[in-house]
Formats: C-alpha cells, sequence, structure tokens
C-alpha cells in the first residue's frame, strides 16, 4: 500500500481550457499505473487456486477496474454495482441506496470489491453488509484509495492503491456532478465560489 501527498504540481490545463477549480496532482498518472499493475501482481498470487469475481462500484471505479482487471493473470469474471450515498454533492449523503444491482449469484464466489475510494467508509459498509447477506466462498475489498482519518471504523481492506489526504479529489474515474472522470491523474477539487 502506498502513501500518496499531493503534489506541489498544479493540475495541467484540461480540454485545451484552464480550470481554476482543479487543484494540486494527488497521484501523478505514472505513479496511477504502477500501482495498479503492482496490485494486480499481488491479487494474481493470492488468487492463483481460486479465481475471483471483480465486483466493480460503479461509476467511480470503471477506469481503475479495467486497468486493474488485465494486470490480473487468471481467468476472473466482472460485474457491476451502481449505488449512490452523495448525488452531485461533494460530501456524502449519509443514505446509501442501490441504484444498479449485480447479475451474478455470489454463493460460494470469491468476491472481490473493487471501490474508486474509500472516505467515511459508510458505503463500503452497507456494501460488505449485502454482499455478504449473498453466501460469498470469500468477500475482500481493494480500493484505489483511501482518505485518511475519515473513517469510524477500520475499513479492513485487503489491497490500497494509495492513502491521500481528507481532501475531495477527481480524476480517474472519480467525479464531481460526473465530470473529470477522464483525468488520467487524480487531483484535488476546489469547488468554485458561486
Amino acid at each position: 500500500m502506498s502513501d500518496s501527498t499531493p503534489h506541489d504540481t498544479p493540475a495541467p490545463p484540461f480540454g485545451g481550457r484552464s480550470r481554476s477549480e482543479l487543484g494540486r496532482i494527488v497521484v501523478p498518472e505514472d505513479e496511477l499505473l504502477g500501482r495498479v499493475a503492482a496490485l494486480g501482481k499481488e491479487i494474481t498470487a493470492d488468487y492463483a487456486d481460486r479465481p475471483p469475481l471483480l465486483v466493480g462500484v460503479l461509476k467511480g471505479a470503471f477506469l481503475f477496474m479495467s486497468d486493474l482487471a488485465r494486470h490480473i493473470d487468471l481467468p476472473v469474471e466482472l460485474d457491476f454495482m451502481a449505488v449512490s450515498s452523495y448525488g452531485s454533492a461533494t460530501k456524502t449523503s449519509g443514505v446509501v441506496r442501490i441504484i444498479k444491482d449485480l447479475d451474478t449469484d455470489l454463493t460460494d464466489r470469491h468476491v472481490l470489491i473493487v471501490e474508486d475510494i474509500v472516505d467515511s467508509g459508510l458505503t463500503l459498509a452497507y456494501l460488505r453488509k449485502n454482499l455478504a447477506a449473498r453466501n460469498p466462498a470469500t468477500l475482500e475489498v481493494c480500493s484505489l484509495l483511501v482518505k485518511e482519518g475519515l473513517q469510524k471504523v477500520d475499513p479492513d481492506l485487503r489491497y490500497v492503491g494509495f492513502r491521500i489526504p481528507p481532501v475531495f479529489v477527481v480524476g480517474y474515474g472519480l467525479d464531481v456532478d460526473e465530470c473529470y472522470r477522464n483525468l488520467p491523474y487524480v487531483c484535488e477539487y476546489a469547488e468554485p465560489d458561486r
């Protein structure tokens, strides 16, 4: 697992124009890609005799899960859930709801939840409880990012990409109101004055 502190490098212009709401880069593209490859190797070794079902949490984890799956040298299967606790806000509402459920039966499967980010841990706790009730053989979590200091209890994550400061971030699948998912790095987002 890696710790990441914001770099002094400001996010470059996006789409050919300056974006004042994009702050410092928290995780540069090269670090992201290197860590995802390393996580893929760890998962390959840990699941060698029991290929996992990767459960991606939409929409934020889709880029991470796509890259991660290509670095797992096993015949993995993929499925997706969509849950929401944010809406269009930059702070969680505290209420988790399922928007899209899985298509796959989890009974006796080795399930690896693939998350983009863990901040309060509320969504992850809800997902774990919900999926554990479906009788998987094992249930583990791989999160690209964990915001330091926001969890009331240890989220007990098997795989962590980066631990970051408790700032709102966008890029590499993470968004604000559906924008900035396609940035190739993770950077701070400073809510513009209204």
